[in-house]
């Protein structure tokens, strides 16, 4: 998704101004609940070809399918100082395992997977629907080598025991000093 907005320098404080930002990208047909009622919040149906009602959230989720949440990120390449701006805003709708307690510490952990890999990591703030982090890094790297690297995300728990939780990931392959956000959906982690 490219935001469309005037070009905005990192240097400025734009930030705060995502968290208002209520767009987000088209979601495959998942089954959505309300977190209260355990109730499907939407419920569409359709005719398929043979012309018989069909709902859309009668589709049973595998462990792989379901809704972990999803990690909200700009980012920026400024080519004059040949700088990556990577901005870590907010991680939505987060799901974390029951051992870990009702509300642990959760941090981001970011991977430049380089030849050598450059890490990162957010302060850890408490589990909650809507984890705002709102914290800019940034590194020295040239372009060339950002485009056929990935930028990787791993949510972990910091309390009671350090576990990543949940992963996402992102190709650099198109860069630009037009600051650009991303919203990431939140996959199990790699086993």
């Amino acid at each position: 998704v490219s935001d469309l907005r005037p070009s905005v320098l990192p240097g400025s404080l734009d930030v705060s101004r995502s968290m208002f930002d209520l767009r987000s990208p088209p979601h495959r047909f998942m089954k959505r609940y309300d977190s209260v009622s355990s109730v499907p919040s939407s419920i569409s149906s359709r005719k398929d070809s043979q012309g018989s009602n069909r709902s859309l959230d009668t589709i049973t989720l595998s462990g792989d399918e379901r809704d972990f949440g999803r990690l909200n990120v700009k980012l920026c390449y400024v080519s004059s100082v040949e700088q990556i701006w990577i901005t870590v805003l907010h991680c939505k709708d987060l799901c974390w395992p029951s051992s870990c307690g009702e509300s642990p510490r959760i941090c981001v952990k970011g991977i430049l997977t380089l030849p050598k890999p450059v890490h990162f990591k957010s302060s850890a703030k408490e589990g909650c629907n809507d984890i705002e982090f709102m914290e800019t890094f940034v590194f020295a790297i040239k372009l060339q080598s950002l485009q056929a690297v990935r930028l990787v995300f791993k949510i972990q728990t910091q309390t009671p025991r350090k576990k990543t939780i949940g992963e996402c990931s992102l190709a650099l392959r198109e860069l630009s000093s037009q600051e650009s956000n991303h919203w990431l959906d939140i996959s199990p982690p790699s086993k």
